[in-house]
């Protein structure tokens, strides 16, 4: 008898769904699965198999930068020093803009003449604020150390090395929708208040003028120039990136043979190490994707 009433109730009991938001389903607890819910498991489906040789062609970018950082301390240095002067800077800064502006004007492919009129009618403006606020950046930091000021511009530096976004530009370059991300607007704070203390430590206001004017273009122009070139010609960045190379070697060998040493040992840190260890740490990825996850949207929100 209790058999019979047994058959019939399991008979009459309807059969388990898999729903997102349907409540519980009448004759099964909550949290109750069938042996069908693990069909849909499946294991690293979006793990991206990187090579070796790709994630060091990459790695390039960030050498690239490195020295041009590096190139930045060296002229900070030399103009400390007093083997810089005013005038040396100021032919460099003309040197530097000129040259970022053919490069962006050959390989810009949506850049225009109107555009790089507006690029100039704004760095005129950029160079008459700098050359008024000299004097204040002159006597900014006259009460404090210099040991304090070394000490924090270094970490500055630091800190905008960490943030620096590699892959992409400080400004929005010709032809990307996209801005700058609010890291990379961090990093270029923390560049420009390093360069003003350096600048600080001047003995003129025109030094601190070339100066400044200098650090900023590098830091501002330098990223979106790079950045052209490699969006035009990965052979040309490719070959920029290992003449940036060889010339920053050069100059800290004839610096410091330690500081030598140590800028060579990150640079291969960066470009064989770090890639070694990405492509390792890839056979311990496990990812699993199932019935269990988010639902994600197949279509743009804001249409």
């Amino acid at each position: 008898m209790d058999t019979g009433v047994r058959e019939r109730t399991s008979q009459t009991q309807s059969k388990w769904r898999k729903v997102a938001y349907g409540g519980m389903q009448a004759g099964f607890d909550d949290n109750h699965t069938d042996d069908s819910f693990l069909e849909d498991m499946v294991m690293n489906a979006d793990v991206v198999k990187r090579s070796m040789l790709k994630v060091m062609q990459d790695s390039v970018s960030i050498s690239q930068y490195l020295c041009i950082v590096a190139l930045v301390g060296l002229v900070w240095n030399y103009t400390l020093q007093s083997t810089l002067t005013e005038i040396s800077l100021l032919l460099l800064d003309v040197t530097l803009l000129g040259s970022g502006f053919l490069v962006l004007f050959l390989t810009g492919e949506m850049l225009s003449l109107k555009l790089l009129l507006h690029y100039l009618l704004n760095i005129s403006f950029f160079s008459t604020g700098l050359y008024i606020l000299a004097p204040i950046y002159h006597t900014l930091t006259r009460s404090i150390s210099s040991d304090s000021i070394w000490a924090v511009t270094v970490i500055l530096i630091l800190f905008h090395l960490f943030l620096h976004d590699y892959s992409g530009s400080t400004i929005r370059a010709p032809g990307v929708i996209q801005n700058p991300t609010l890291t990379s607007c961090i990093s270029l704070n923390a560049s420009v208040v390093a360069s003003v203390f350096v600048a600080s430590r001047l003995p003129s206001r025109l030094h601190v003028f070339a100066i400044m004017l200098f650090s900023l273009q590098v830091f501002l122009f330098a990223p979106l120039v790079t950045y052209c070139l490699k969006k035009y010609s990965f052979c040309l960045h490719f070959l920029f990136s290992f003449g940036l190379i060889f010339v920053t070697l050069g100059l800290v060998y004839m610096l410091h043979r330690l500081a030598f040493v140590v800028f060579l040992g990150l640079l291969v840190f960066v470009n064989v190490v770090c890639p070694y260890w990405l492509i390792r740490m890839q056979e311990y990825k496990f990812e699993i994707n199932g019935p269990w996850d988010e639902a994600k949207l197949c279509f743009d929100i804001t249409d």
